[in-house]
């Protein structure tokens, strides 16, 4: 694990899956490269700016070759304290060698060589269009493969957070993330880069059964919603998008009194502008949204939980 130094505190960070609108109901396709959504982070931005909150943006091919998107995000990292970084989604990330379908959707599970050279290619694209090399990585869809930290290390890259704790995707020939942690922990080509799960905790009375008790209530009828329900056990991730702000601050204390020094949290660039995700549909949504995000800023100021910048942790992982 990653020994924070002292000095660093208990900190959360905030990424942005920053990316193209699509169907989320529909079968996924190389052709949804609209980008429109974009032009809601300058007023989201100012709202965390507000409370002392710098954002990390992972973008991905349709963001990272669109003039207008770009010259928002290179607006926004002016500010001296938000990031640009690199999310890959296969689907609309050159070369299109495979074919659209689910199991590829996981880019560890193409070829190493494919992998790569998509890699390559969004790399230099942020890299030229934002003027920044980027330094932390998230596979779309959490789809890291046994290549992909070599990779990442070969090219430079310094944090992965393609790791979604407690959470399954094998079902649908993706990772199973039952057994990562929610603390950060090294890992790469000698242990030199940082693995930043998306912080996921179980609440409730019987939380202590786990990812084990979890997936024994999957095969059960109802069997998660009945114990969500009953305050037995909830599986809550940092995100606003389909987690009640109540159920949030719980797993805020349960992380907080597990040890956790660094809660990670995200959200969908989409979700800014309403009918282009499932958790923002119209504005009394998106109104949701926002007052989520201000009762948990509160909720951690309170806490002394202070916000991490990506140079942040970096700085301070080498220290650790």
């Amino acid at each position: 694990m990653v020994d924070w130094p002292e000095a660093f505190g208990t900190r959360f960070t905030v990424m942005v899956d920053t990316e193209e609108e699509f169907d989320w109901r529909a079968p996924l396709s190389s052709a949804n490269r609209s980008v429109t959504a974009i032009a809601a982070l300058p007023e989201a931005h100012r709202r965390f700016a507000d409370s002392g909150m710098p954002l990390t943006y992972l973008i991905d091919h349709p963001v990272a070759t669109d003039p207008a998107a770009l010259e928002i995000l290179r607006h926004l990292i002016e500010d001296g304290r938000s990031a640009v970084g690199t999310q890959l989604h296969p689907w609309v990330n050159p070369p299109h060698e495979e074919e659209v379908a689910p199991h590829n959707t996981f880019v560890g599970n193409l070829p190493a060589t494919l992998e790569a050279a998509k890699l390559d290619i969004l790399t230099e694209a942020i890299a030229t269009g934002v003027g920044v090399r980027p330094r932390i990585y998230r596979a779309g869809r959490y789809g890291i493969g046994p290549a992909t930290l070599r990779l990442l290390s070969d090219r430079g890259y310094l944090i992965d957070s393609s790791m979604r704790s407690a959470y399954d995707y094998s079902a649908e020939a993706g990772p199973d993330f039952t057994a990562i942690p929610n603390h950060a922990f090294w890992c790469g080509p000698g242990n030199a880069m940082i693995e930043l799960p998306l912080t996921t905790v179980f609440t409730g009375a019987v939380r202590s059964g786990g990812t084990s008790l979890y997936r024994t209530l999957g095969h059960i009828p109802r069997g998660r919603g009945l114990f969500a329900r009953t305050h037995l056990m909830s599986r809550v991730a940092l995100t606003p998008e389909d987690m009640p702000v109540a159920d949030a601050l719980e797993a805020i204390a349960v992380a907080l009194g597990q040890g956790v020094r660094l809660l990670n949290f995200a959200f969908h660039s989409p979700s800014l502008v309403p009918g282009h995700t499932p958790y923002v549909r119209d504005q009394a949504d998106l109104r949701r949204f926002h007052l989520w995000w201000d009762i948990v800023l509160t909720d951690l100021a309170r806490r002394n939980v202070r916000p991490a910048s990506l140079d942040d942790l970096i700085h301070a992982s080498s220290k650790a």
